[in-house]
C-alpha cells in the first residue's frame, strides 16, 4: 500500500514519546537498508514483505509502501512492544488492547473509528475495511 500510517503513543489525550530503543529492537533485525541521516529504514520480513519506515523521534514512526502479511505482523509486534496505537488517516485508530482507548484524545475518539486488533491479520483487515 502506498499511503502513510502512523505509530503513536498517547497519555491522557496528549502525544507521548515512543521508546525508540525498543523500536530499533523490533525493526533492526528486518532492516535491509537504512539512511541514518533521514532516519529511514527499509525493512523486509522472512516472507519477502517490505515497507519504508520513517523514524521521527520522539513521538512518531511512519510506515509507507508497505505490504500486508509479514509487515502487518511486524507492525502488531511493534505496537505491543511500544504500547502504541496505529493511526490510519481517513480510517481507524487501531489499538492492540481496549484499555488504551482512554488514553486517546477525545477528538480522535469522536472523529475516528477505534478498533482493537491484536494480530497482523486483524490490523490488515481493519485498514482495508475502513
Amino acid at each position: 500500500m502506498s499511503f502513510d500510517i502512523f505509530v503513536m503513543r498517547f497519555d491522557k489525550g496528549e502525544t507521548a514519546p515512543l521508546d525508540m530503543a525498543v523500536a530499533h529492537e523490533v525493526l533492526d533485525p528486518f532492516a535491509v537498508a537504512r539512511d541514518p541521516e533521514a532516519d529511514v529504514l527499509w525493512v523486509r520480513t522472512a516472507e519477502g514483505d517490505e515497507a519504508d519506515v520513517y523514524l521521527q523521534p520522539p513521538d512518531g514512526i511512519t510506515f509507507n509502501h508497505f505490504d500486508s502479511g509479514g509487515i502487518m505482523d511486524l507492525l502488531a509486534d511493534l505496537l505491543r512492544r511500544l504500547d502504541a496505537v496505529l493511526v490510519v488517516p481517513g480510517g481507524p485508530v487501531v489499538l492492540t488492547r481496549d484499555e488504551a482507548r482512554h488514553q486517546l484524545p477525545n477528538a480522535m475518539v469522536d472523529d475516528c473509528p477505534v478498533v482493537v486488533a491484536r494480530t497482523g491479520a486483524e490490523i490488515d483487515r481493519a485498514i482495508r475495511t475502513a
